[in-house]
């Protein structure tokens, strides 16, 4: 019997596999993109430190209800990336979000141990 070992994890992968958790809520899946010491940086916020805190901030704080983020590119290797695309989705009062941004991340063994996120201006 041969056995295949798992491919090892791409930037382009971790990227695609964040943003489907994030776009599609799935909160209890964010353990599989982030290590449990993350550190995620993102405007207006304090820095997020550690897999609880940022849960927290997806499920209870973050002021979008739905939408999907479009990558536009993916940079980087299997220790540090950077990808910038656009989010289009919806606020919780209903308003419509348009929003360009760009993320660097540092990963340790295929998971994100620090993101940072930039926007284009004062956003969301």
């Amino acid at each position: 019997m041969t056995t295949t070992s798992p491919a090892p994890v791409t930037a382009d992968f971790l990227v695609a596999r964040l943003f489907q958790v994030i776009d599609t809520r799935s909160w209890d899946r964010l353990g599989e993109v982030f290590s449990p010491d993350a550190v995620y940086e993102r405007p207006g916020y304090s820095p997020l430190e550690g897999l609880d805190r940022i849960r927290r901030f997806y499920e209870h704080e973050r002021i979008i209800t739905s939408g999907a983020h479009e990558v536009s590119q993916v940079t980087g290797g299997l220790a540090a990336a950077a990808c910038w695309g656009r989010f289009r989705g919806a606020d919780k009062n209903g308003t419509a979000l348009d929003e360009a941004f760009a993320d660097t991340y540092l990963v340790r063994d295929g998971r994100i141990e620090h993101r940072k996120t930039f926007f284009y201006r004062p956003a969301i």
